[in-house]
C-alpha cells in the first residue's frame, strides 16, 4: 500500500524479458502445438456455449451465446498478447452469469431502468469494477495471494460445481415446461409433445453425462489402439456433444420439429446481436441515482474478479509445474481492469481467469514438452547404442539432452530432480543391445522425467482465434439440444470433484471405522497419516457449514450478489480464528496452498 505501482512495474520488467521467447517457444514446435491449442479450445468453448444458452434463459433473451463468445475471444486475444500470465485461461465463467443474472432481475423491477437499459447500467457496474481492479493493482492488492489457502479455493470450486448441479437440474426440469414468451397454443407445447421433449431430455443429458465420463478413461481400456484411445480421452467430450446431437435427429418425422429444444441464440448479423456494440449510447440514460447504485455490485464483481482470477493465475502455475517465466498477478488485474472495462463499454459480459481450464491449459503444455524431451533423449539412446557406450556414457548423454532443451545450467536443483531418473538408468546392465532393455530405459523416462512446461503464448492466441471463428459457425452450434448442455453441465460438475480435498474429506466422514484402512490404500493425501481423524472431522464439518451458508447466500434475491465477501471473510476466518481451533502444525497439513500425495500404505491417525 505504501509503493503504488510496485507490483505492476516489478511484473512488467519481469515478464518483458522473456517476453520475446514466449512466442519463440510457441512457434518452435512447429504443427505440434495445435495439439494443446484444440484441447484446450474444446475445453473453453463448450463451457461458454452452455453459459450462454444459462443466461439467454436468464435474462429473457437480453445476452445470449454470441456475447459469451464474443467476450471470451476479444479478452483471451487481449491476454495471450498482453497478458503477463499467457498459461492462464480466460472466458465468462458460472461467476459472472450468476452477477449479470442478479443484475438483470434488480433492472427489470425498476421503471426507471427496466430491460431496454440493463445492460447501459451493466456497463457502469463494469465501469466501477475496473476502477476498483486499477486501484488492486495499483496498490499491490495481490500481496495477499499467498493467504490464498486451500480452503478458500476449494469452498469456491465446490461452490462452482454445485451450481452446476443446480443449473443442470433446473434446465431439465424446463423441458417439461413451456418456455417464456412462447405461445402455449402451439402444436410442441402441447402436453403428449411436452412431455416427449422432457423424456427425451432425459435421456440425451444422462446419455451426454454417461458417455463423457467414460470417454475420459479411455486410456485405462483394453479395446482400440493406443492412438484411438488417446484421442477418445483428450477429445471424448466434444465428441459425444456430436454424437448426441446427431442422435436428436434420429427421432421419427411425425415428432414436431421444435422437439427436442434447441439451443436460441441470434446470429451474429442479427439486430439483437449487433445492439450491444452500442450499448454506450444509452449509457447517459441511466438516471444518476442508479449510477451511484452501481457501486455496490461493482464492488462485489471486483472482489470476485480480484478471488477467481488470482487462484486461476496461482493454480495455472503450481509449484509442481516447475515454471521458470515469474508470475504477474498485480499487472493481470490491471489488465483485467482494461478487458472488464471494454466489455462493459460494448455490452458484453466480462470474461475472468477460469478452472479448470487454466491449470489444464498447463498440463497440456507439460505433455507437449515432455513427449519432445523424450523423443530427443530415445534419439541419444539409438545413438548411443549403435557406439556400444557404457550405461553411464549413455546417462550423460541424455543429462545433456535434458540441460540443452532446458536452456539452463546443471544447477543442484536439476541435480536432484534428475537423480530419481539417473538411479533407475544405472540399474541397466553395461552392453545392452536388444530392444528389451532399450524398452526399460523408455519406461524410466517415462516414470521419472522432470515436469517441463512449454511456456509460451502461441496456444492460448491461436484458441482465442479459434473461438472467435465459432461465432461464425452459429448456425451450427444451434443444432446442438438444450438437453445435452444440461448434461455437460453435470459432466464439469463431477469433472471438477477429483482432486479436490475438501470432497474426497466430505467422503471420508461416510467411511466406517473398520474400513478406512481401504482408503488408505489407495493414493491419498499426506496430512491423513500425519492428522487425527478427529481434527480431519472438526476442519470439515466447518467447511462444510461455511459452504452451506455461501450457497444459501446465492439464493437470497438481489442480495445474493454479496457471496464473493464470504470468501474474504473466510481469509480472515483461517487466519485468526482457525488457529485457535485446530493446532497451528495440522491446520497447516490440513489447509497448505500446497499438498503432497503419496502412495497407499499404513496411517495410523486415521485409524484411531
Amino acid at each position: 500500500m505504501t509503493s503504488p505501482f510496485r507490483g505492476i512495474a516489478k511484473d512488467i520488467k519481469g515478464r518483458a524479458s522473456c517476453y520475446k521467447q514466449d512466442w519463440i517457444a510457441g512457434i518452435k514446435p512447429g504443427f505440434r502445438i495445435l495439439a494443446p491449442t484444440t484441447y484446450i479450445f474444446f475445453a473453453s468453448a463448450l463451457p461458454v456455449i452452455a453459459f450462454g444458452e444459462q443466461l439467454s434463459r436468464d435474462t429473457d433473451g437480453q445476452l445470449s451465446t454470441v456475447e459469451t463468445l464474443a467476450s471470451t475471444a476479444i479478452c483471451g486475444i487481449i491476454h495471450s498478447i498482453l497478458g503477463g500470465q499467457p498459461l492462464m485461461i480466460v472466458g465468462v465463467a458460472e461467476p459472472t452469469i450468476i452477477m449479470y443474472t442478479y443484475l438483470y432481475n434488480f433492472a427489470k423491477g425498476r421503471q426507471d431502468l427496466g430491460p431496454q437499459l440493463y445492460l447501459a447500467w451493466a456497463g457502469w457496474v463494469c465501469i466501477w469494477t475496473a476502477l476498483l481492479l486499477f486501484l488492486m493493482a495499483i496498490f499491490n492488492a495481490s500481496d495477499i495471494i499467498s493467504r490464498f489457502t486451500r480452503i478458500a479455493g476449494e469452498t469456491f470450486g465446490m461452490l462452482i460445481s454445485v451450481l452446476f448441479i443446480q443449473e443442470a437440474i433446473k434446465g431439465l426440469v424446463s423441458e417439461f415446461g413451456i418456455p417464456k414468451s412462447e405461445d402455449p397454443n402451439s402444436v410442441q407445447y402441447q402436453f403428449q409433445w411436452l412431455y416427449t421433449n422432457g423424456l427425451l431430455a432425459v435421456i440425451f443429458s444422462c446419455g451426454l453425462l454417461y458417455t463423457a465420463l467414460q470417454s475420459r478413461n479411455a486410456r485405462s481400456w483394453l479395446y482400440g489402439a493406443g492412438w484411438l484411445r488417446s484421442f477418445i480421452a483428450d477429445y471424448g467430450v466434444p465428441l459425444m456433444v456430436v454424437v448426441w446431437t446427431a442422435l436428436s435427429f434420429c427421432v421419427p418425422n411425425k415428432v414436431p420439429s421444435d422437439v427436442p429444444r434447441r439451443l436460441y441464440s441470434p446470429l451474429l448479423w442479427d439486430y439483437e446481436s449487433l445492439y450491444h456494440w452500442t450499448v454506450i449510447k444509452d449509457m447517459g440514460k441511466v438516471p444518476f441515482v442508479h449510477i451511484m447504485a452501481a457501486f455496490v455490485p461493482g464492488v462485489m464483481i471486483a472482489a470476485l474478479y480480484f478471488f477467481d482470477h488470482s487462484v486461476a493465475s496461482q493454480l495455472a502455475q503450481q509449484k509442481e509445474f516447475n515454471l521458470k517465466n515469474p508470475s504477474a498477478y498485480h499487472y493481470d488485474i490491471f489488465l483485467l481492469g482494461f478487458t472488464t472495462l471494454l466489455c462493459g463499454l460494448i455490452g458484453l459480459p466480462p470474461a475472468n481467469g477460469v478452472l479448470p481450464q487454466s491449470p489444464m491449459h498447463t498440463k497440456s503444455l507439460a505433455v507437449l514438452e515432455r513427449q519432445f524431451i523424450k523423443k530427443k533423449m530415445m534419439e541419444s539412446v539409438n545413438e548411443s547404442m549403435e557406439r556400444k557406450a557404457s550405461i553411464l556414457e549413455i546417462y550423460t548423454t541424455m543429462q545433456r539432452v535434458f540441460e540443452d532443451i532446458d536452456n539452463s545450467p546443471m544447477t543442484n536443483g536439476v541435480v536432484r530432480e534428475l537423480k530419481d531418473l539417473e538411479d533407475a538408468i544405472m540399474t541397466v546392465e553395461d552392453g545392452f543391445e536388444n530392444t528389451k532393455e532399450k524398452f526399460v530405459l523408455e519406461k524410466h523416462i517415462d516414470a521419472y522425467l522432470p515436469v517441463r512446461v512449454n511456456e509460451q503464448r502461441v496456444s492460448n492466441f491461436l484458441q482465442s482465434i479459434l473461438l472467435a471463428a465459432s461465432i461464425c459457425a452459429m448456425p451450427l452450434i444451434k443444432l446442438i439440444p438444450t438437453s445435452v448442455l444440461w448434461g455437460y453441465f453435470a459432466y464439469m460438475a463431477i469433472d471438477s470433484l477429483p482432486g479436490n480435498q475438501f470432497w474426497e474429506r466430505v467422503l471420508l466422514l461416510f467411511v466406517p471405522y473398520g474400513q478406512r484402512y481401504k482408503f488408505v490404500e489407495k493414493v491419498h493425501a499426506y496430512f491423513v497419516e500425519t492428522v487425527p481423524y478427529g481434527t480431519i472431522v472438526v476442519f470439515t464439518v466447518f467447511q462444510i457449514v461455511y459452504f452451506l451458508a455461501c450457497f444459501g447466500v446465492t439464493w437470497i434475491p438481489i442480495a445474493g450478489v454479496l457471496f464473493p465477501l464470504l470468501f474474504f471473510i473466510l481469509i480472515v476466518i483461517r487466519q485468526y480464528i482457525l488457529p485457535k481451533m485446530i493446532l497451528p502444525r495440522h491446520l497447516y497439513e490440513l489447509d497448505a496452498a500446497e499438498f503432497d500425495e503419496i502412495e497407499g500404505g499404513p496411517s495410523e491417525p486415521l485409524l484411531k
